[in-house]
C-alpha cells in the first residue's frame, strides 16, 4: 500500500470513528433504536477499513476477522433501517424479510469464521464475491418498498444506501477482477471506493435525521396547537353551558317585575317596562351565542336593565356610571350580562331594604394591561343582607354570581383575575363594595 493510499485510508478511517462516536454520544440523550444501531454500524465500518488497511500485514486474526466484522456492519445497518423506517408498521410483510436477512447476517459471522478456518481465505473471498449480487438484489427490492414509504427521510435513506452499496458492489468487483490496475493508476486500494460511499451514506444520513427532528418538532406543535385549541373549545362550551343557565335565572327576575306592574294595576308601567323589557330580551338574544361581548355593550345593556329596577323598585335608586378617560370600552372583552347580577345583589339585597337615598355606583378604571371594576352599594351591607335573606350563603354570593365569576376566569385560563366582596361596614360606612379585576386583552391561539 502507498504512503498516498494509506494517507487517505487514516483519514477517511479516523472521519467514520469520529462519526461513530458522535451518534454515539447522541442515543445517550435521545436513546433511540436508529441512532444506536446506526452509530454501531458506522463503529463496524471503521474496523472493517482499518482491518483492509492491514492487507500487505495479514495476521490470522485479521484473516479470520475481516469478513465476520463486516458482516456484523451490514447486521447493524439492518437494525438502523428496520428502526429509521419503521418497517414493521408500514410493510410488515418486507419487515420479516429485512428479519431473516438481519439473522442471515449474524449466521454469517460463524459461517466465514469456518470457512476461514478449514479453507482458509481464497475460498472466503470467493464465497463473499458470491454473495454479494444476493445482498445486492435484496437491497434493489428493498428500495422499491421504501419508495412507497411517507416523509422526505425516506427518499435521503435510499439516495445513501442506494451510494453504499453502489460503491461497495464496485469496490468488490475491482478488488476481484483488477485490483493491482485500480491500484497503479488511481494510487489507493479499491476500498477506498467503499469508504467514500459509507461516507456518502453518512452526510445522507445526518440529512435523514435533521429532517425526522424537523418534522417532530412539527408534529409537537401541531399537537399542542391542536390542544390548546381543544382547550378553549372546551372552556367556551362552558362559557357558554353557564351563559344558558345564567339567562333563564335573569329572565325570571325581569318576568316577575312584569308581574308585579299587572298585580298593582299600574298598566301605563306595565306597557313602558314591557317595552323597555323587550329591547333588553332582544339585546340578550343577539348575544346568546356569543362567548364575548365588548365592555362597551355589557354596560349598554347593563343600563337597560337597571332602568327596568328603578322602574321596578318603590322610590327608585340612584345610578352612576364612571369610566376613566384612558380606557377603549370596545377594545375589551367581557361575557355577556357578566356584571348583571351584581348589580342585581346590590339592588335586592343592599338598597331595597334602605329607606331613602338608596345609591349605586359603578367606577371602571384603567390598571395597564389590566382593568377593574368596582361596584359600590349604599345599602344595608354583608352581615344585614344575611340576616334579612337567609338562603345566602355568607358571601353573598348567589347562583348567577358564582356563575359569573366562573365565567371571567374560564375567559382568562383562571390567570390574573380576581373577585372580591367586601363589606363596608367594617369600614363605619354603609352598604358593599364588589371588586373585579382582569386583563384587558383574552388570552388566544395563535
Amino acid at each position: 500500500m502507498t504512503s498516498i493510499s494509506a494517507d487517505v485510508d487514516i483519514i477517511f478511517i479516523s472521519a467514520i470513528a469520529f462519526l461513530a462516536l458522535i451518534y454515539g454520544v447522541i442515543w445517550c440523550f435521545v436513546k433511540k433504536r436508529a441512532q444506536i444501531n446506526y452509530a454501531l454500524f458506522l463503529g463496524s465500518m471503521a474496523l472493517f477499513f482499518a482491518l483492509a488497511w492491514q492487507e500487505n500485514n495479514w495476521t490470522q486474526l485479521v484473516h479470520y476477522t475481516y469478513y465476520p466484522v463486516q458482516f456484523l456492519a451490514f447486521y447493524f445497518y439492518l437494525k438502523f433501517t428496520k428502526a429509521v423506517l419503521n418497517t414493521e408498521k408500514n410493510a410488515m410483510g418486507w419487515h420479516k424479510v429485512i428479519e431473516f436477512f438481519t439473522k442471515t447476517f449474524m449466521v454469517m459471522i460463524p459461517l466465514f469464521l469456518g470457512l476461514q478456518y478449514f479453507f482458509g481465505k481464497t475460498v472466503t473471498d470467493l464465497v463473499n464475491f458470491l454473495l454479494a449480487p444476493v445482498f445486492t438484489v435484496f437491497a434493489i427490492m428493498s428500495y422499491v418498498v421504501f419508495a412507497k414509504f411517507k416523509g422526505n427521510h425516506v427518499i435521503y435513506f435510499i439516495l445513501g444506501s442506494v451510494v453504499f452499496v453502489g460503491l461497495a458492489d464496485l469496490s468488490l468487483l475491482i478488488e476481484a477482477t483488477n485490483h493491482n490496475h485500480f491500484i497503479e493508476l488511481f494510487k489507493v486500494n479499491p476500498v477506498f471506493l467503499f469508504e467514500i460511499g459509507v461516507l456518502i451514506e453518512s452526510l445522507f444520513t445526518a440529512m435523514l435525521f435533521a429532517v425526522q427532528w424537523r418534522d417532530a418538532k412539527a408534529i409537537l406543535k401541531h399537537t399542542k396547537q391542536q390542544l390548546l385549541t381543544k382547550n378553549k373549545e372546551g372552556a367556551n362550551l362552558q362559557m357558554v353551558a353557564l351563559q344558558s343557565q345564567m339567562d333563564p335565572h335573569f329572565l325570571y327576575n325581569s318576568l316577575n317585575s312584569i308581574n308585579n306592574f299587572v298585580l298593582t294595576n299600574n298598566p301605563e308601567k306595565a306597557s313602558d317596562y314591557i317595552t323597555k323589557f323587550s329591547r333588553l330580551i332582544r339585546e340578550i338574544l343577539n348575544n346568546s351565542s356569543q362567548v364575548t361581548i365588548s365592555l362597551e355593550k355589557e354596560l349598554g345593556i347593563l343600563s337597560l336593565y337597571v332602568k327596568l329596577e328603578q322602574m321596578r323598585m318603590q322610590e327608585g335608586f340612584d345610578y352612576l356610571v364612571e369610566i376613566e378617560d384612558t380606557i377603549d370600552l370596545d377594545q375589551i372583552e367581557v361575557p355577556p350580562l357578566f356584571l348583571q347580577p351584581f348589580v342585581e345583589n346590590a339592588i335586592w339585597h343592599g338598597i331595597a331594604n334602605q329607606k331613602e337615598n338608596k345609591h349605586i355606583k359603578l367606577c371602571v378604571f384603567d390598571e395597564g394591561s389590566d382593568v377593574r371594576i368596582e361596584l359600590i352599594d349604599n345599602g344595608i351591607g354583608i352581615d344585614q343582607s344575611l340576616y334579612h335573606n337567609s338562603y345566602l350563603d355568607k358571601n353573598r354570593k348567589s347562583f348567577g354570581v358564582k356563575a359569573t365569576e366562573d365565567r371571567i376566569k374560564l375567559l382568562h385560563n383562571n390567570e390574573k383575575v380576581y373577585l372580591v366582596i367586601e363589606d363596608l361596614a367594617s369600614k363605619n360606612l354603609s352598604g358593599t363594595k364588589v371588586t373585579i379585576k382582569f386583563p384587558k386583552k383574552r388570552i388566544t391561539i395563535d
